[in-house]
């Protein structure tokens, strides 16, 4: 099964291009509260985008899952709307998908649930230390479609230096280990094109593969639409890019399979042993 690609944008058009290319999800980020508090200084996405932008986005595709991403839970002030009133809003210009981020206990995702209340998917990004502690409670929540570990603040709040630590030292796989215990599907961090990055992408999306991870963001570097301005050359970095990386899914696969049929074999011919 590939892994569902999501990319971030609130232009139309590159969404329509990302969506032919073979991205599963548009990605409508409209986080803002106390993000460039916890992540300032560092060169990660702060999108900033709006209700209009869900509206525009939706209108734009045919294929692809609109997913959107809201706020923390928070109350109203003067200077934005509650959370139920941005989850309405975002339901009624219809997302499918609408994520939660930077919870910090069962309490926030039970409330989230239950404003969604069945009306879009619920994907709840775990980011906090404090959620990763209370995990088996949160993960006992009825209504929980999907979850995502975000590595970039989940990494902050453990102090690393390098967001992928966490796949290195058993954290990333240890909550992978209980999502799929409870078959609630769930994926991690982002990847490049193949050959870029810090850390290889084709490394990640081993591991994608290796831990059962079902989804992954497309980072900013797959295609960056800041730096590249002609749509022609847009278009080709996603569909070559795409294209590399399902190819890379094909071989995971493969080598999946050979250990699976290993184990099926084994268990036939032990069985026919056993019963000769």
């Amino acid at each position: 099964m590939s892994l569902k690609l999501m990319y971030i944008t609130n232009r139309p058009e590159i969404a329509q291009i990302a969506e032919s290319a073979g991205v599963d999800r548009i990605f409508v980020d409209m986080e803002y509260i106390g993000k460039s508090d916890r992540q300032g200084g560092m060169d990660t996405v702060q999108s900033h985008h709006t209700i209009e932008d869900v509206a525009l986005i939706r209108n734009a595709i045919t294929t692809a899952d609109l997913l959107v991403r809201v706020n923390p839970i928070h109350n109203k002030t003067v200077d934005y709307c509650s959370s139920k009133e941005e989850i309405d809003a975002v339901i009624e210009n219809g997302a499918d998908i609408i994520m939660l981020p930077y919870f910090k206990s069962a309490d926030e995702v039970r409330e989230f649930v239950k404003i969604v209340d069945g009306r879009a998917r619920t994907l709840p990004l775990l980011e906090t230390v404090k959620a990763v502690d209370c995990i088996d409670e949160i993960l006992d929540i009825d209504g929980i479609d999907e979850i995502f570990i975000g590595l970039n603040d989940l990494s902050l709040g453990y102090q690393k230096k390098f967001m992928f630590e966490l796949l290195s030292d058993g954290t990333v796989e240890h909550l992978c280990h209980k999502f799929k215990k409870k078959g609630i599907p769930y994926g991690f961090g982002g990847i490049a094109s193949l050959g870029k990055g810090m850390l290889p992408s084709e490394y990640v999306i081993k591991e994608h593969y290796r831990l059962g991870s079902t989804c992954s963001i497309l980072s900013r570097s797959f295609c960056n639409i800041d730096m590249i301005k002609h749509f022609g050359v847009i278009s080709s970095t996603f569909v070559n890019g795409i294209r590399e990386i399902r190819e890379l899914e094909k071989e995971c696969e493969r080598y999946m399979n050979y250990f699976t049929e290993n184990k099926n074999e084994v268990a036939r011919i032990v069985k026919s042993i056993c019963e000769s």
